[in-house]
């Protein structure tokens, strides 16, 4: 009785060990591009700017859970931008030999890592010091749309004169398409590396919706190796779902134009919730239901963003 006592003792012992190593390990990312630009690390996240000498917009991209800048590069490839590119924090950079560029104004953000706030903190440094238009559009995909929302409410005078798209957002009361329980977050150190194996499988096909465009399919396959850790997948996890429950409508005075798309057949998150807390916005957000997209419009729906507005370019920021 002794022996099978120690023996489940060390077996329990060897799986929270193995766990904390999974947890903790950092990945390997996935290939990276060249990427015309410079790079400015803001605490464990990155701003990428991109050469443009003479822009007529500016835009500031965050991306969602588990995918990276590069989900906005084709739709925003236009030169007369001023395209700015977030990093989540933790999650690996995707550029092949990044040019890292220091600046004055970089200050490591004081919020948990991992969270929605940790990265609406480098939202704002992004757009308090960075755009050298007047035209300044904000863009957050999934998890990137509750970034915007937590940004504009720690500094609404940034967002007077700001367009927001919330592409596929995570919204105050919305939720997701299919909850996480305690035990799936515990059990997702076991479960990512088979992730990892099979990226795109008949387990996870339907969220993916379409998968003929190639650059998609692509990017998907990266998922689940841009966050450097699992814990960082946890923590966003975690972060999302209490952001959700705390944040109510309030968030949307503070900001004042902009376009909510909400994807009729998402199954990430969960559609109905989002138009309910989008239609709370007012006149301040045209929401925009897109029967049958999925989770990801830029990609199977792009005719359906709003076109961006040009103006005269204005003095670079100074550093």
């Amino acid at each position: 009785m002794y022996l099978a006592l120690g023996l489940l003792v060390a077996f329990v012992a060897l799986v929270l060990v193995l766990r904390q190593w999974l947890l903790h390990r950092e990945c390997a990312p996935c290939k990276s591009e060249p990427f015309d630009g410079d790079v400015y690390r803001v605490g464990k996240a990155a701003i990428a700017e991109r050469r443009s000498d003479d822009p007529r917009a500016t835009v500031i991209c965050m991306h969602g859970f588990v995918a990276d800048m590069r989900y906005f590069t084709d739709y925003y490839r236009d030169s007369r931008l001023q395209l700015i590119l977030l990093t989540s924090c933790d999650y690996h950079v995707p550029i092949t030999g990044p040019r890292f560029r220091s600046a004055p104004w970089v200050k490591v953000p004081t919020e948990p890592e991992g969270s929605i706030p940790y990265d609406a903190a480098v939202l704002i440094q992004a757009l308090e010091h960075l755009p050298r238009t007047d035209s300044i559009r904000v863009h957050g995909h999934s998890r990137g749309g509750a970034v915007v929302l937590e940004a504009a409410r720690m500094r609404p005078e940034l967002f007077q004169h700001v367009e927001v798209v919330l592409e596929a957002p995570v919204l105050p009361q919305a939720r997701p398409y299919t909850s996480s329980t305690a035990v799936q977050l515990w059990l997702l150190s076991f479960l990512v590396p088979l992730w990892r194996r099979e990226p795109i499988s008949q387990r996870n096909r339907g969220a993916w919706g379409p998968l003929e465009n190639a650059r998609k399919r692509e990017l998907i396959m990266a998922f689940p190796f841009n966050p450097r850790r699992v814990a960082t997948m946890v923590s966003n996890l975690q972060g999302i779902d209490d952001w959700m429950h705390e944040r109510d409508a309030s968030l949307y005075q503070y900001v004042q134009r902009g376009t909510v798309l909400v994807p009729g057949k998402d199954r990430v998150l969960d559609t109905h919730s989002m138009m309910e807390s989008a239609q709370r916005a007012g006149p301040r957000l045209r929401v925009v239901p897109l029967e049958g997209c999925s989770h990801f419009p830029l990609w199977d729906r792009p005719d359906a963003l709003p076109p961006l507005a040009f103006s005269e370019a204005r003095p670079a920021a100074q550093a």
